[in-house]
C-alpha cells in the first residue's frame, strides 16, 4: 500500500485535452501499436495496450495547478508530451497497492514547489528494488520542507511528467 497519493490528470482537464492541448494543437488519436504498447498513460496511471486508441498531448502541469490555487510560476511553467486514451476511461484504481509506473532501476526526479509555484528542491531517484518504500522515502523527504506544497514525478530519460503528489492534508 502507497503512504502518497499519485495523482492523475483530472478528468475535466483530460476533456480539454482531448481536444486542444495546452499547446494549441488538436488531439490525434491513435491505436497502440507496438511502439507505443507499455507507454505511460497519465489519465489512469498504467501503461498503454496494444489496440487501445490513445494520444500524445501537450500538457501544462503546473500551469494548471497554478490557475487552479492562484499561483503564479512564472518562468517555472513548462509543458511537455503525455500520453492519455484518446476517450475517457475509468481512471486509476481507487486505492493502488504501488505507485505508477515503478519498474525498479527506472530514474525519476522529485520536483518540489512552493505555494507560488517555484522550484525549491527536488531529488534524483533510482526506483529501489522495493519501489513503494523508495517512493515514500523521497516524498516524506520533500513533505518534511514546510515550503512544498507538490511534487511532480518525472522520467529522467525524457523528462516526461509521470505524476503529482500534493501535501497531505492534516
Amino acid at each position: 500500500m502507497t503512504t502518497y497519493t499519485a495523482l492523475p490528470i483530472p478528468p475535466a482537464t483530460l476533456a480539454e485535452l482531448r481536444r486542444t492541448d495546452d499547446a494549441g494543437r488538436p488531439c490525434v488519436p491513435f491505436a497502440a501499436g507496438e511502439e507505443t504498447a507499455g507507454s505511460p498513460l497519465r489519465c489512469c496511471l498504467r501503461g498503454a495496450r496494444a489496440g487501445e486508441r490513445i494520444a500524445l498531448v501537450s500538457y501544462a502541469p503546473l500551469r494548471r495547478w497554478a490557475a487552479e490555487t492562484g499561483a503564479r510560476p512564472g518562468a517555472y511553467d513548462e509543458q511537455g508530451p503525455v500520453f492519455v486514451h484518446a476517450e475517457g476511461c475509468a481512471g486509476p484504481a481507487a486505492r493502488p497497492d504501488s505507485y505508477p509506473f515503478d519498474r525498479s532501476g527506472a530514474l525519476r526526479t522529485l520536483r518540489r514547489y512552493d505555494a507560488g509555484g517555484r522550484i525549491v528542491g527536488g531529488r534524483l531517484l533510482e526506483i529501489p528494488q522495493e519501489p513503494g518504500e523508495g517512493f515514500d522515502k523521497a516524498l516524506a523527504e520533500a513533505f518534511a520542507e514546510p515550503d512544498v506544497v507538490l511534487v511532480h514525478v518525472r522520467a529522467v530519460e525524457y523528462g516526461c511528467f509521470q505524476f503529482e503528489v500534493r501535501r497531505p492534508v492534516a
